[in-house]
C-alpha cells in the first residue's frame, strides 16, 4: 500500500520530526521534547495494542533507551519513527516475557485514527473505526495481522519500515496488514472496498 496508505498527519509531521531529532542529537532539549510530542501518541497506541494497560510504563522504559542512544540514530523523521517503534517493541516483548503473557491488541486512540480517506480498504476502515470498536475488533485479529495493522495505522510506518520492526519480509507484512484491514472492513460492513492486495507475493489468501 506504500505511501498512498500512510496516515496523512504522520507524513506532515515527518519533516518537522527529522529536524527536531537532528537538533536533539546536538543537545537541544526543547527539540527532544518536540520529537517526543510527535512520536509518543502513535508509539503509545502501538504499545497499547501489545501490552494493554501497561503501555505507559513500557513507553517510559522505551524513551529512556531512546534518549540514551539518540546520538547513534541515523536517518530522517520516518526512520526515527521506525527506530523508536523497534525499541518500543523490544521493551514490550521483554515485558510480556516477564509477565508470561501474550500480546493482546486493545484500544487505539481515536485522535490517531481520525484519518479521512477516499475508497481504499485502509481508509474506509479508519473512517469507520471508533475507539470502542477497535478494542473489540482488533483484539479478534491474528497476532501478526493485529501488529501489522497497529504499525501501519497507529505508528504510520510503510511496509518496509514495519517489516524491519517485526523482523519479517516486507511482502509478509504487507499481506498481514491487508488481510487484517480486509477482515476489519468485512466486520464493519464497509461497502465499495477496493481489492488492492499484493499480487506477486506467492502467498495464498
Amino acid at each position: 500500500m506504500g505511501q498512498r496508505g500512510e496516515p496523512r498527519r504522520v507524513q506532515t509531521y515527518d519533516g518537522e520530526l527529522g529536524a527536531a531529532v537532528a537538533r536533539a542529537q546536538d543537545g537541544d532539549e526543547a527539540a527532544f521534547a518536540v520529537a517526543y510530542r510527535l512520536v509518543q501518541p502513535g508509539l503509545l497506541g502501538y504499545l497499547r495494542g501489545l501490552v494493554g494497560d501497561d503501555a505507559e510504563d513500557v513507553a517510559s522504559d522505551a524513551w529512556l533507551e531512546i534518549a540514551r542512544d539518540l546520538r547513534r540514530f541515523r536517518g530522517d523523521g520516518a526512520g526515527f519513527r521506525g527506530w523508536t517503534a523497534t525499541i518500543a517493541r523490544h521493551r514490550a516483548l521483554d515485558h510480556l516475557r516477564r509477565q508470561k503473557a501474550r500480546p493482546r491488541p486493545t484500544a487505539l486512540e481515536q485522535d490517531v485514527l481520525d484519518l479521512p480517506g477516499p475508497h481504499s480498504t485502509h481508509d474506509q476502515v479508519l473512517e469507520t473505526l471508533s475507539t470502542e470498536a477497535a478494542l473489540t475488533l482488533i483484539s479478534g485479529l491474528p497476532r501478526d495481522q493485529a501488529e501489522a495493522v497497529l504499525l501501519k495505522v497507529v505508528v504510520g510506518l510503510d511496509g518496509p519500515a514495519a517489516a524491519r520492526v517485526l523482523g519479517k519480509r516486507p511482502g509478509a507484512v504487507r499481506t498481514a496488514t491487508y488481510r487484517g484491514l480486509k477482515r476489519l472492513a468485512r466486520q464493519l460492513g464497509a461497502d465499495g472496498v477496493t481489492d488492492d492486495a499484493p499480487r506477486t507475493l506467492g502467498e495464498s489468501t
